[in-house]
């Protein structure tokens, strides 16, 4: 019996990171796709970076034309994105085309319809050959008809001619009341309706998207947050992830020999990821500072994400203490990131850790609380973007490291980490506890997945050479799991 060999509708790749995994491949090819939202939520944009991309990385010209904005405000408008117009005006690539719509102009008659917009669209396309077209706005064009079976018949004709023309087209309007577009009826003729929003909640602002539909083709159903800054825009596609993760037999230190030591390996697996929480002032930060630095004497490249200190402030603070950061900054090795929780939402948080490490490609990622995101986002949300971030990191093989910062009593914090415990490979907990008039310092790993590891706490202090540790009771008392 012969199998059935299942074809696969063709995709033009848009070559916007992340898009074209939610949407299993890019735009339908040849079709035309409804782009549409608010104001402000990046739907220009979404058109100029289709067709640069378009351009840059697939050969294939494209024209925009506009019905709001001027060639050279949209060159100077996008400039700053990294996205040279003029540039690709000049290879003969690129056309743009400015169509001025005034609706006083505009006169209704039964007769009404598009011939002069399919000649001048048809000679731009043919002019350079292009493969992609973009239509901005679709309100601007059809402001001016009140008929409604006029402006249905016309918006057929016009998402038809785009079909027997063979381009991949992007058509963005504005989004109604309660409809997808001001006229609710382009997302019924469109073969790909992408639904892009920008909300504003607890004065955080965040950018997303959806698909909505997708004829002949599965996609990704859910919302994802996009970014815009000088990059142009990059859009997170993963939600949540199978658990298809990488693993190494490989150990590596975690840079303190006596820490190494409660291991019955001599160390963490690499690629594991390791959770430290504790109170203030239990020397999370120069144990994640350990990490960093043994990661750099290996030659691996290593991100620091720090939400509480600058990345001055960490050098001084861990120089104290006989940690020397700052020749592995100088050497590239080691890039600390700093920033500010209330700076932007979760996920843009969790985009820009994603955008670094695909930069960077580091084989270490410490961040640095993560108790700190609990301020810009409920429990929930909290506990959803660690659980991407440690499935980006298992994936790629990464070493990650986490602190966080947890407090006496049930909060808000200790809920959500709770919950990531779980997730992660190794958990320690660090203490500094009062005993006889004195601040003890002491840490127990918790569990340690895969490898043996010494259960009784271990004491320790804080000198100007780093931490020294002395064992506490039952030093020998040990467990395999």
């Amino acid at each position: 019996m012969k199998q059935k060999i299942l074809s696969t509708l063709p995709k033009t790749p848009t070559g916007i990171a992340g898009l074209d995994e939610v949407t299993g491949g890019g735009f339908p090819k040849a079709r035309p796709t409804l782009l549409c939202g608010t104001a402000g939520c990046g739907k220009t944009l979404f058109g100029i970076q289709f067709l640069a991309r378009g351009i840059t990385d697939y050969n294939e010209p494209g024209v925009f034309m506009s019905f709001e904005e001027t060639k050279s405000d949209l060159a100077a408008n996008v400039k700053s994105l990294g996205i040279d117009l003029e540039k690709l005006i000049a290879t003969n690539k690129l056309r743009i085309d400015h169509v001025r719509i005034e609706r006083t102009e505009i006169e209704e008659t039964g007769e009404y319809d598009l011939e002069a917009l399919f000649i001048r669209l048809n000679y731009a396309i043919d002019s350079i050959g292009a493969k992609r077209v973009v239509l901005d706005t679709i309100e601007s064009l059809f402001s001016g008809i009140e008929n409604p079976a006029v402006l249905r018949s016309e918006i057929r004709r016009l998402f038809q001619w785009l079909k027997e023309k063979g381009v991949t087209t992007i058509i963005t309007g504005e989004r109604g009341d309660k409809t997808l577009t001001r006229q609710g009826l382009e997302e019924y003729v469109s073969d790909c309706v992408i639904l892009l929003d920008f909300r504003v909640i607890d004065q955080i602002a965040t950018r997303r998207l959806r698909v909505v539909k997708y004829r002949g083709s599965t996609h990704g159903t859910n919302e994802y947050p996009f970014l815009i800054d000088e990059k142009g825009i990059s859009v997170l596609p993963i939600t949540s992830l199978k658990l298809n993760h990488k693993f190494s037999a490989e150990i590596i230190s975690t840079g303190l020999p006596s820490l190494d030591k409660l291991f019955v390996k001599g160390g963490v697996y690499r690629g594991s990821s390791t959770l430290l929480t504790g109170s203030a002032g239990t020397a999370k930060t120069i144990l994640a500072s350990y990490f960093a630095v043994e990661s750099c004497k290996r030659k691996e490249s290593t991100i620091y994400f720090s939400f509480e200190e600058s990345p001055e402030q960490l050098m001084r603070n861990m120089a104290s203490v006989g940690i020397n950061l700052k020749p592995h900054i100088n050497s590239k090795k080691l890039i600390i990131h700093s920033s500010r929780p209330s700076l932007s939402g979760l996920e843009m948080h969790l985009l820009i850790l994603h955008r670094l490490i695909e930069e960077h490609q580091p084989q270490t990622v410490i961040v640095d609380p993560i108790s700190s995101l609990i301020t810009v986002g409920n429990i929930g949300e909290v506990q959803e973007m660690l659980i991407r971030l440690i499935d980006v990191l298992k994936t790629n093989l990464i070493n990650a490291y986490f602190t966080s910062l947890t407090r006496h009593g049930l909060t808000q914090q200790d809920i959500a980490i709770d919950a990531v415990s779980s997730l992660a490979d190794i958990w320690i907990k660090v203490n500094n506890e009062a005993e006889n008039n004195n601040y003890v310092r002491s840490l127990r790993i918790i569990k340690a997945r895969g490898m043996g590891h010494q259960t009784t706490m271990q004491h320790f202090t804080i000198t100007q050479k780093g931490i020294q540790m002395f064992p506490g009771e039952n030093k020998n008392q040990s467990i395999k799991k």
